[in-house]
């Protein structure tokens, strides 16, 4: 028997096997007696005490567009907080597939949409703990033989109650090398993602079209993804108010003239390789801080006002380098 076939891992907080029941603390979540089928439930109510909206309404402050990631994130919610009020009826379904992979560019927000998942997931009920542990192949997969193993089975402990991202999950496989180490590593997960997905939920992310590649060269690893987010690219208008949401959180602002000089450089940037979405815009931010610091202090000593401190001027963006 491979290593790969060979895993178990422990379940929390109780054993789902046949015939047995481990002990464990009371469930918040359980539904309890079912109620009679004359009577009713308060949605909104059931709503509000779950606390989602206080989830859904931080990833909306917290990311600019992705209106149809936030939708989808929303019909998962809904889905998964229905279900809840199903079982107070004693409607019982079976426990949706969770699996999830976030396709789009770097910089398109797909760890902070994995991270209010695992939370929002939590507080559903339907994860214990609700943290996010990212990972890539390097994480995952080892240099020599025996060694994928062990290291696959140590981040899926650490990730057990939690979701699991696996960023540019396609790196995993590699059909041009066939001593390569990383499908070891897919067989293992593919067993924990089948056999104890009540315990992990796994989010593969990457470019569309590696993923798909991915995908087609592992029917296996497809069949157990149920959800698919696409994130797309920003637009200029968005990347701007992406800008303005950074430049706030560190006691900055734009002058008029700035930010013309902003939106000047992103357009020009947009078009060239490597572009990083929220990525980049960081990284141009993070230079004219340093632009800024050095035109303040440059030539003769001079007295300074809090404004001064705080606002961008043209030159801080002027000659960005195009990364």
């Amino acid at each position: 028997m491979s290593a790969a076939h060979s895993f178990a891992m422990p379940r929390l907080p109780q054993e789902r096997q046949a015939g047995h029941q481990a002990e464990e603390e009371p469930d918040d979540n359980a539904p309890g007696p079912p109620l009679p089928s004359g009577a009713t439930i308060d949605l909104g109510a059931e709503r509000e005490s779950s606390n989602v909206d206080e989830v859904l309404d931080t990833l909306d402050s917290e990311l600019v567009g992705l209106a149809p990631v936030k939708a989808r994130v929303r019909e998962i919610a809904s889905l998964l907080l229905l279900d809840r009020v199903r079982r107070r009826f004693g409607l019982s379904a079976n426990r949706p597939n969770l699996h999830m992979c976030f396709t789009g560019s770097p910089g398109t927000g797909k760890t902070t949409v994995a991270m209010r998942m695992a939370e929002l997931l939590h507080r559903l009920g339907y994860l214990d703990r609700g943290h996010l542990v990212v990972v890539t192949r390097d994480d995952l997969v080892g240099q020599y033989i025996g060694h994928t193993a062990p290291k696959t089975k140590e981040v899926l402990k650490r990730a057990m109650g939690g979701v699991l991202f696996i960023d540019e999950a396609y790196y995993l496989y590699r059909a041009e090398n066939e001593r390569d180490y990383g499908q070891e590593s897919i067989e293992i997960l593919l067993q924990v993602m089948e056999n104890q997905r009540d315990d992990l939920v796994v989010i593969l992310a990457g470019y569309e079209d590696r993923m798909d590649t991915f995908f087609d060269s592992n029917p296996g690893m497809s069949s157990r993804i149920a959800h698919h987010l696409k994130f797309p690219d920003y637009e200029l208008d968005e990347l701007t108010a992406i800008a303005h949401l950074m430049v706030e959180q560190e006691n900055y602002r734009f002058s008029p003239e700035s930010e013309a000089a902003l939106r000047d450089y992103l357009e020009s940037r947009m078009r060239q390789p490597r572009f990083a979405n929220a990525r980049s815009v960081r990284n141009a931010l993070e230079r004219a801080r340093l632009r800024h610091a050095r035109r303040l202090f440059d030539g003769e000593p001079r007295r300074c006002g809090k404004e001064e401190l705080m606002t961008f001027e043209p030159d801080d963006f002027l000659g960005q380098p195009r990364r």
